[in-house]
C-alpha cells in the first residue's frame, strides 16, 4: 500500500474527473493533463446511477459518462490505457463493487483493479462498520482502502474510520455535497484537529476551486488538497461550447498548476508559522 508515499515531500494535489466524461477519448486526455499539471494522485470516478455524496456538477458528469458507455469493464480499459505516472484511486459507490464478477463479494473488483493499477478507493456511501469485506480485499490485493471524514463524524464511529483508512484520509472541509464554492470553510482546522492523532495523510476536499483556496487550506495544517468540481466544470463547460479536447485539457493543465503551486504556498506558508 503506497499512496502515502505521494504525501511525503511537499502537500499533494489530488483532483478528480469522472473517467468517460464527457467522452472516452477526451476523458483520457484530461486525466493525462491532469497529471501534466502537477497532479500527484489521480482520483477516477467510476460512475453509479445514483450517486448520493455529489452535487449537480458531478452528477452531471456522471451522466455524461453514463450516456458515453462508461461501464466497470470500460472504466479498467480506461486505466490501463492511460499513460500517467502518478497513483490512481477508484471513487465508486459499494454496488458497483459489489456486484462485479461470478460472484458477490468485494474481491473480484479489488483483484481486477489492482491488475489494471488501481491504487486505492473512496467508496462514499460505505459504512465503516460494514467495510471489513472490502478493507480485507484491499489488505490481499496490496490496495489503500480512503474514508471521507466529514464535520459531524466523531466518537467511534470516527475512530472506526481512521483505524481502517489508508493511503490518505479525505477530510470534507464542510457540510453538503460536492461543489465548487467561492469561499473555504472555516470548520477545515478543526477538522484536522479532531483526527491529528492518528498517523495517516490528510487530504482536504469539498469546496477547492482556487489557488488562493489551496494556500489556505494547506496553511491550516492539511497535507493535501482534493479538487473535483472545479475541474469538472471546465470539462462541462468545453463540453457544452464544443470547444476541441486539446484546448480543455490545456485549461486543465493550467487549473492544475494553478491549485499545485497555491499548495506549495501554503506549505511554505505553514512551515514559516512553525518556525517563527
Amino acid at each position: 500500500m503506497g499512496l502515502e508515499r505521494a504525501f511525503a515531500d511537499e502537500p499533494a494535489f489530488v483532483p478528480y474527473l469522472a473517467a468517460g466524461d464527457p467522452d472516452y477519448d477526451a476523458s483520457i486526455e484530461y486525466v493525462e493533463a491532469l497529471a501534466r499539471g502537477g497532479a500527484d494522485v489521480i482520483e477516477l470516478g467510476l460512475p453509479f446511477s445514483e450517486p448520493i455524496a455529489e452535487g449537480s456538477t458531478i452528477q452531471e458528469a456522471v451522466v455524461r459518462s453514463l450516456d458515453a458507455g462508461m461501464s466497470p469493464d470500460r472504466f479498467f480499459e480506461f486505466v490501463e490505457e492511460l499513460d500517467v505516472d502518478v497513483p490512481l484511486v477508484c471513487m465508486t459507490y459499494y454496488n458497483l463493487i459489489y456486484q462485479y464478477g461470478s460472484g458477490q463479494g468485494p474481491e473480484p473488483f479489488v483483484e481486477k483493479a489492482a491488475e489494471v493499477g488501481i491504487e486505492g478507493f473512496v467508496v462514499p456511501d460505505l459504512p465503516a462498520e460494514e467495510a471489513g469485506p472490502l478493507r480485507a480485499a484491499c489488505d490481499e490485493y496490496g490496495l489503500d482502502l480512503i474514508f471521507i471524514v466529514a464535520p459531524t463524524t466523531k466518537g467511534d464511529r470516527l475512530a472506526s474510520m481512521m483505524d481502517q483508512t489508508s493511503g490518505y484520509v479525505y477530510v470534507q472541509a464542510r457540510l453538503g455535497v460536492t461543489g465548487a464554492k467561492d469561499d473555504v470553510d472555516d470548520a477545515t482546522e478543526e477538522s484536522l484537529a479532531r483526527i491529528a492523532e492518528w498517523d495517516v495523510p490528510k487530504a482536504v476536499g469539498f469546496g477547492i476551486k482556487t489557488g488562493d483556496h489551496a494556500e489556505r487550506i494547506v496553511s491550516a495544517g492539511a497535507d493535501g488538497i482534493i479538487v473535483g468540481s472545479a475541474l469538472v466544470d471546465i470539462v462541462a463547460e468545453g463540453h457544452e461550447n464544443g470547444d476541441p479536447a486539446d484546448e480543455v485539457a490545456e485549461r486543465l493543465e493550467g487549473k492544475a498548476r494553478e491549485l499545485k503551486a497555491g499548495a506549495l504556498r501554503g506549505a511554505e506558508q505553514q512551515a514559516t508559522a512553525e518556525g517563527s
